[in-house]
């Protein structure tokens, strides 16, 4: 189907007034549909609205490839749909523990996925950050909040990356190089988030 066929299927069979120039820039990543626009789209083209999102990152990809309307999803993770659309186009998500995990299951999310799509992945940087090279147990409870994994799971990564940090630092200094030592240090920071997935093993990803 050339874009004047789609553009004309959304008009007949939907009521949409999409023109071609329109339908090329969805195809090439200039503009993004709307909810309603995809659904239809997805009608038009005879597949799902996922089968359109190459890979969702976003909480609106998730939820539109799900098909999901904004006030469906806020309602079933327990939100005020107006205050869910203010978290989603904000790209910054600030529900609580519960709602969360809510939101995880209604999108089929697991903790990393669900993590990328509701932007907090450098908030997660920066308190692995603190916890390997701090007290570790004074951050359980910002890790839990931000993700759906149980408390002794995130007690048992984070002790694990505080002490890899400490036994690579001490090992390091032992060699009498300073310089080396604030190396290896800032080098296993920089990659804290991947050391926190591994020590989650494979419920995190």
């Amino acid at each position: 189907m050339g874009p004047e066929h789609v553009a004309y299927g959304l008009r007949a069979q939907y009521g949409l007034y999409v023109t071609p120039e329109t339908v090329v820039a969805w195809e090439r990543g200039r503009l993004a549909p709307t909810s309603q626009e995809l659904t239809a789209l997805a009608g038009v083209l005879w597949c799902s609205p996922a089968e359109l999102l190459a890979t969702a990152t976003t909480l609106r990809e998730h939820r539109m490839a799900r098909g999901l309307a904004p006030e469906d999803l806020a309602r079933r993770v327990g939100l005020d749909p107006a205050a869910y659309l203010r978290m989603e186009e904000s790209g910054r998500w600030r529900g609580n523990e519960r709602q969360t995990a809510a939101l995880a299951e209604v999108l089929g999310l697991g903790p990393r996925a669900l993590l990328t799509a509701t932007g907090g992945d450098r908030q997660l940087a920066e308190l692995l950050r603190d916890a390997a090279t701090t007290r570790w147990q004074a951050y359980v409870k910002p890790v839990v909040k931000l993700l759906p994994l149980p408390k002794r799971t995130v007690e048992n990564a984070l002790q694990r990356l505080h002490a890899d940090y400490h036994a690579k630092v001490t090992a390091s200094s032992s060699w009498g190089a300073s310089g080396a030592t604030a190396e290896t240090g800032r080098a296993y920071l920089d990659e804290i988030t991947e050391h926190f997935w591994a020590a989650v093993g494979p419920q995190g990803p």
